[in-house]
């Protein structure tokens, strides 16, 4: 990622961060929506779940100038996912997932080079994830 991009990501969350309540119930409808087997991965009760999703978002776009930061904590939340059923093929249905939400959360705001920008952000960081979680091999894929 370069600095546009990462001003870009960090600019657009800053958009939908007062709406995080509504984003993250948009996230998750979109993501049983297309990948209803991943449900039962979660509880019952989803506003836990919802909270902790934009706190991790806040907490790695806040972080993107300085990734080496991040990488640890991302290395943890890959890894405790490993533990709650997750596989390595979930993490473009869910990058799909939050691009949908972030498209729909922006609107008009959701330009190609915003697009572009939060995709480059979610392969870095899945990328890195996958790897940490499942190995080298499972990342190239």
């Amino acid at each position: 990622m370069n600095p546009t991009q990462i001003k870009l990501v960090q600019d657009s969350f800053a958009k939908v961060a007062p709406i995080s309540e509504q984003a993250a119930v948009l996230f998750y409808g979109r993501l049983f929506e297309v990948a209803p087997s991943v449900r039962a991965m979660f509880p019952d009760d989803m506003s836990e779940q919802r909270k902790k999703l934009m706190a991790t978002l806040a907490l790695v776009v806040g972080g993107l100038s300085n990734l080496e930061a991040v990488l640890p904590a991302a290395s943890a939340l890959a890894k405790r996912h490993v533990n709650y059923g997750a596989k390595a093929e979930h993490f473009p249905v869910v990058g799909g997932a939050l691009l949908w939400t972030l498209e729909k959360g922006l609107g008009d705001a959701w330009t190609p080079e915003v697009a572009e920008a939060w995709t480059a952000a979610y392969g870095t960081l899945s990328g890195y994830m996958i790897e940490e979680a499942y190995g080298r091999a499972q990342a190239a894929e």
